[in-house]
């Protein structure tokens, strides 16, 4: 098909430079650093606090990873115009402190500035930190393997979620997210003689869990499995497939308990306390972004959670923070009646130079909402929808239909209307000329958001009648019609997921070694850049 190039806005946007970005990070000033392109470019190189917002999901995040809009954002690319597109979209839904950073990554590193690989790097380096202040202890995963053979008295605690559990595990591991390892541990191994192997799956989240315990003065022997299910992976030895070993409830003796050796960690911390009457404050004030989070499992959130707080179990939340808190220098405020799981990631997010609260006296008849959380939208822009079983007679009697899916790589290869084609919404002006010629398209997604923001970009960019499909994929599944999987027709590359080399079961042993031998030079990075504001307790 020919392509119709969206035109760039002449829109006058200010620049900012690094000495603008830098100075609002040594002053812990409100900031969204936002790297617009997708994950796969920001994760070959970006700033230490350049907080992946891709481009594609710009008006899907926006409400809730930027609840202010007077927020300061300055928005980052390499060059390719994405960051004047997210500034003019990002203006358009109401920010009025929008500016571009001024020649893009390539200009941060001529001004000095140091860049980063992967995903997640504050978290990363912190851990990283964290290990060489305190001296972590670890065992190899011959030593853990031998004393699993051996049948010591040893309990292997998984701290990652759920489902990168089940995908792989070591051996005899149980499923224990990190925020509930101090909640759960006591009840799991409560012979203080037993040994506890703390794992996940490369270094980060099992050097946390593992100081955790040392942390809150649990009395057995803790050490991390080095280098995780990587580290098992590389000595040859074979990891469990599916595994569904979970935590249990605990008794209100060990919950108590538990509680205070939270609260005297947070304490040391200097985690700060809020009350109700704060939260009304500050969900209204003018000049500092506040986040809410409920740092419970999402099965204890869905069940009742505190109105306003979003679902982030505490474990991830400290080893993804700037996914769901990308406004540097932001107030996080966490909530859990137990005390436990806000406590915890609570003393961590202090000492990553995070701003940190706990709300404290919680109720349960205050716990009022049910349900998962839903991110706060944008108006919906008008367009022509179609049903799915107009949709299917379309594509059953009309061979000028065609299907295309704004959905993230993953998942359109895991499942998609048959025949449709893959794109980025981030790369439509380049790619659209890769689909085939129709007289008429129907634009489909999950979440169904993301096709109706993006309706008006691809009509203006195509000669042919554009609809979107009413309530997108999942409406085409609960309508009982079939998927087809993997990567048939592509339009786009897969920018949209970097793939990490401790994800799946099928990665090249060069590339775990490769990403442990780059964990272990964060420590090294994080001098040069100088603005992390971390410590160590």
């Amino acid at each position: 098909m020919t392509a119709t190039i969206y035109d760039k806005s002449t829109m006058s946007i200010q620049n900012k430079d690094y000495a603008f970005v830098r100075n609002k990070l040594l002053n812990k000033e409100d900031l969204a650093f936002l790297d617009v392109r997708e994950e796969g470019p920001h994760a070959e190189e970006h700033p230490l606090f350049a907080a992946n917002f891709p481009l594609s999901r710009l008006e899907i995040d926006a409400f809730s990873k930027l609840p202010r809009r007077d927020v300061a954002i300055v928005t980052l690319d390499d060059g390719e115009g994405f960051a004047q597109l997210a500034a003019e979209r990002l203006i358009a839904l109401g920010y009025s402190d929008v500016s571009v950073f001024g020649g893009g990554v390539s200009a941060w590193k001529a001004a000095g500035g140091e860049v980063f690989r992967d995903v997640n790097v504050p978290s990363k380096s912190f851990g990283e930190l964290v290990e060489s202040k305190r001296h972590t202890p670890s065992l190899s995963a011959q030593e853990v393997k031998q004393l699993l053979d051996n049948n010591e008295d040893v309990v292997v605690v998984d701290v990652r979620r759920f489902d990168e559990y089940q995908t792989m595990s070591i051996p005899t591991g149980i499923s224990v997210p990190g925020a509930e390892l101090v909640l759960r541990l006591p009840e799991i191994a409560p012979n203080p003689k037993t040994k506890v192997i703390v794992n996940c799956a490369g270094r980060t989240r099992s050097i946390i869990g593992t100081q955790s315990l040392i942390n809150a003065g649990i009395p057995n022997e803790v050490n991390a499995l080095r280098n995780g299910t990587i580290g098992w992976t590389l000595a040859g030895q074979e990891l469990d497939k599916g595994a569904s070993r979970r935590f249990s409830e605990v008794s209100e003796s060990t919950a108590a308990e538990a509680a205070q050796r939270a609260r005297k960690v947070a304490d040391q911390a200097g985690v700060k306390r809020a009350t109700m009457k704060d939260l009304e404050q500050w969900k209204s004030q003018i000049g500092r972004t506040t986040y809410f989070f409920d740092p419970r499992t999402p099965e204890e959130y869905e069940a009742a959670h505190l109105p306003g707080f979003r679902s982030t179990p505490g474990g991830q939340l400290v080893q993804e923070t700037e996914m769901v808190a990308p406004v540097r220098g932001a107030r996080i405020v966490l909530a859990d009646p137990g005390g436990v799981r806000a406590n915890m990631p609570a003393s961590w997010l202090a000492q990553m130079g995070w701003d940190v609260y706990v709300l404290d006296g919680i109720t349960q008849a205050q716990l009022t909402e049910k349900g998962a959380w839903q991110a706060s939208l944008p108006p919906l822009p008008k367009i022509n929808a179609v049903e799915a079983n107009t949709l299917e007679s379309w594509l059953k009697t009309d061979q000028e239909t065609i299907v295309v899916d704004l959905s993230t790589h993953a998942n359109y290869v895991k499942g998609h209307i048959p025949n449709s084609w893959f794109i980025l919404r981030s790369q439509l002006a380049k790619d659209i000329g890769n689909l085939p010629s129709a007289k008429r398209y129907v634009l489909t997604s999950g979440p169904a958001e993301l096709s109706i923001f993006a309706a008006q970009e691809f009509s203006s960019s195509c000669n042919a009648e554009v609809f979107v499909l009413s309530g997108g994929n999942a409406a085409w599944t609960n309508t009982g019609l079939a998927l087809e999987k993997g990567p048939s027709h592509l339009a786009s590359p897969a920018l949209d997921r970097y793939k990490r080399p401790y994800e799946g079961t099928n990665v090249d042993p060069a590339a775990m070694q490769a990403y442990l031998d780059w964990e272990f030079g964060l420590v090294a990075q994080l001098a040069k850049d100088g603005t992390h504001h971390f410590w160590v307790l």
